[in-house]
């Protein structure tokens, strides 16, 4: 019997490639002379181009935000309990654009892009970017969509802090701004767990100083490693006793090393699912953008000062329970912007599911961004 797709999502849906060959200065010093970009397109654009949405993704998703590539696909996209027909962000009402960014590992041009100059993949040497490059690289996207002006630039985590960055560099070219479970900048624990992460992959044999593709392996070791300690930075314990306790597979202490808690197991399903799908040096590519977003920094680290060139209307998301992006480093966005007297509704949400809450279908999240998304789609018509 053929899979029937359900009637709220967008479908069967196909990646589409953007060739930029436009000079990319980087913020890093270098430069990238032409790339590619992978993206998806959701709805439908209309004729005034003022229905677009820009959707930015997190650390280790990618342009797949909602639908499916084949009716065998066992997912849908990352975000699909968020995006599609009558969802938050409606498909009947915006047209939506979600794009690799570079250094990804999902199509758009990154270290595992063949080199034209060598011929080779880049592996370390594709130079490090950061979230104001991927801006930059976004803007030559929607030039090419011809969209002068996003209705909205919606993201989550690491797709928050692009959205704050849009903000700051591009006022006019967004109306909205939907910042989701994000920070202003990492705390110094945020950046010990991303170096934690980093030499687990740098340290594994296979690594091969990045350079592991032309040796036909993977550093497959250190990236479950990297994998398994980030995912237990995006739950919280409130979360993880609910799921797991203390609860054994077998029932009984077995007295070895193999695994014998339920969240040990959950744990390297995690990282088994993660390698083979995932990219190392793209691992150490996006905690470092991570580490080094700061958009105060030029402003003497005064994110008020940085925010004043801001003209956006702001939705800012916290979860009570995110230890890795708490409530209150929202709040110092959300403080910034009302020191600029721009419009910002704010909402925290109480939720025991951690930073991984802005993925999941929580009915009160839900509603707020439906209730925000309205008042969006009324600025359009």
């Amino acid at each position: 019997m053929a899979k029937t797709l359900p009637a709220d999502s967008v479908g069967l849906v196909k990646p589409k490639i953007l060739q930029v060959d436009q000079l990319l200065k980087l913020s890093s010093g270098g430069v990238l002379g032409k790339y590619e970009l992978i993206y998806e397109t959701y709805g439908q654009l209309n004729a005034r181009k003022s229905n677009a949405i820009l959707v930015c993704h997190a650390l280790s998703s990618n342009h797949h935000a909602a639908g499916y590539h084949s009716l065998e696909d066992k997912k849908p996209g990352w975000w699909e309990n968020f995006v599609g027909p009558g969802k938050p962000i409606d498909t009947n009402r915006f047209y939506v654009v979600c794009c690799n960014n570079l250094g990804g590992c999902s199509g758009s041009t990154g270290p595992s892009t063949l080199n034209p100059e060598t011929g080779k993949p880049y592996g370390p040497d594709f130079p490090i970017v950061t979230v104001r490059d991927w801006v930059e690289s976004h803007i030559h996207l929607s030039d090419a969509l011809g969209i002068d002006q996003w209705a909205a630039v919606i993201g989550g985590s690491l797709g928050g802090m692009q959205v704050l960055q849009w903000s700051i560099d591009y006022p006019e070219r967004l109306k909205h701004a939907v910042i989701i479970a994000a920070a202003p900048k990492l705390t110094a624990q945020n950046i010990a767990f991303n170096e934690v992460a980093r030499q687990a992959i740098r340290t594994d044999p296979d690594f091969h100083e990045g350079h592991y593709y032309e040796h036909n392996t993977e550093p497959a070791r250190g990236l479950r490693i990297a994998r398994m300690l980030g995912h237990i930075t995006y739950l919280s314990d409130d979360l993880m006793h609910e799921k797991f306790g203390r609860d054994l597979r077998e029932g009984e202490i077995s007295f070895d090393f193999n695994v014998e808690f339920q969240v040990e197991s959950y744990l390297r399903y995690q990282a088994d699912s993660f390698v083979g799908r995932f990219d190392a040096n793209t691992y150490l590519l996006m905690t470092k953008a991570l580490d080094y977003f700061d958009p105060a920094k030029p402003f003497g680290g005064d994110l008020s000062k940085a925010l004043q060139r801001a003209k956006a209307s702001f939705f800012v998301v916290s979860f009570t329970s995110d230890w890795r992006f708490a409530p209150a480093r929202s709040r110092e966005i959300v403080k910034a912007l009302h020191d600029n007297d721009l419009h910002v509704s704010y909402a925290e949400i109480s939720v025991n599911q951690g930073h991984d809450a802005f993925l999941m279908k929580i009915p009160q999240y839900v509603e707020v961004f439906n209730a925000y998304m309205d008042r969006i789609a009324g600025d359009i018509r």
